[in-house]
């Protein structure tokens, strides 16, 4: 039991899931009406996105075993519950798991697929001390989803769907770049070279900010092009109030504890965003 729940600890089933929802989100955006024929390539597509993202937790964790053993001792590679051998075998299991139920929904899913996991791997081996490419890729990461959700019902990825990823990508970054700051001590002390560590905490809440507002800035494209209907708009309206208000207090105040405030309510204005989209397709 022991070997089984360090396993499952190292997938992160909660993340997981809600990578898998993300493609389901795709899904609904780009074809409100996919329940009707559809349904099996969604399911396929949340269990894709499931699988390669509990693989690119695991591979996460075993790149991170050093520092890990040093800072997190409980995690299952660092304290013996999972050896490196058997969490890397464990990444090849569910990353075919993941390849062969994307292949099930259409080459181009086994494609996008295969293009997300080359994109985590860069992020866990190469990206993660980058700074602001690796901010990128995490970027990526998040938006891919969506794309991938669109994909599976419709084969191509209709203007709404890109919106909304363009803006997730753009609001993503600027979280990320704001966690900078909250982590800037100890990014300093492992050679992390993000914003806030190589030009200061200022100038990396100016640059988040720079992506924030780019994200408010799109939100009056869906409703001008008819993509939407005129639910999205008080509904977005919150993530933008909520959007420009956080970046006026990052500014004032660049504190890591204010930062570490901010970053969770950017996650919070982000949801309320996707559901503006969600009403705004199916009403």
């Amino acid at each position: 039991m022991g070997k089984l729940s360090g396993l499952v600890r190292l997938m992160r089933p909660i993340n997981c899931a809600m990578m898998g929802f993300a493609v389901f989100v795709g899904a609904v955006l780009a074809d409100p009406q996919f329940f009707n024929a559809e349904w099996l390539g969604v399911l396929y597509g949340f269990a894709t996105g499931f699988m390669l993202t509990a693989a690119s937790m695991t591979i996460n964790d075993y790149y991170d075993r050093a520092i890990d053993a040093i800072n997190e001792p409980h995690r299952p590679i660092p304290s013996g519950t999972v050896s490196e051998r058997q969490a890397l075998a464990f990444v090849l299991v569910l990353s075919a798991v993941g390849f062969v139920f994307a292949y099930l929904t259409s080459i181009l899913c086994l494609v996008v697929a295969v293009i997300s996991w080359i994109v985590v791997a860069t992020y866990v081996t190469v990206g993660k001390r980058s700074g602001l490419p690796g901010n990128f890729l995490v970027s990526t990461c998040v938006a891919i989803p969506f794309i991938y959700g669109s994909i599976t019902v419709l084969n191509q990825v209709p203007l709404s769907v890109v919106l909304f990823t363009l803006m997730a990508f753009l609001s993503n970054t600027g979280r990320e770049i704001t966690k900078g700051i909250v982590d800037v001590t100890g990014d300093k002390a492992e050679g992390v070279k993000t914003l806030a560590v190589r030009y200061g905490e200022k100038n990396a809440a100016v640059a988040a900010v720079l992506f924030y507002v780019s994200a408010v800035a799109l939100t009056p494209i869906p409703p001008l092009l008819n993509l939407v209907s005129f639910w999205f708009i008080p509904i977005v309206l919150v993530t933008d109030v909520g959007l420009v208000a956080s970046s006026a207090l990052l500014l004032k105040n660049h504190s890591r504890d204010n930062a570490k405030k901010i970053k969770n309510l950017i996650l919070l204005w982000f949801v309320i965003g996707l559901l503006a989209f969600v009403f705004g397709v199916l009403t």
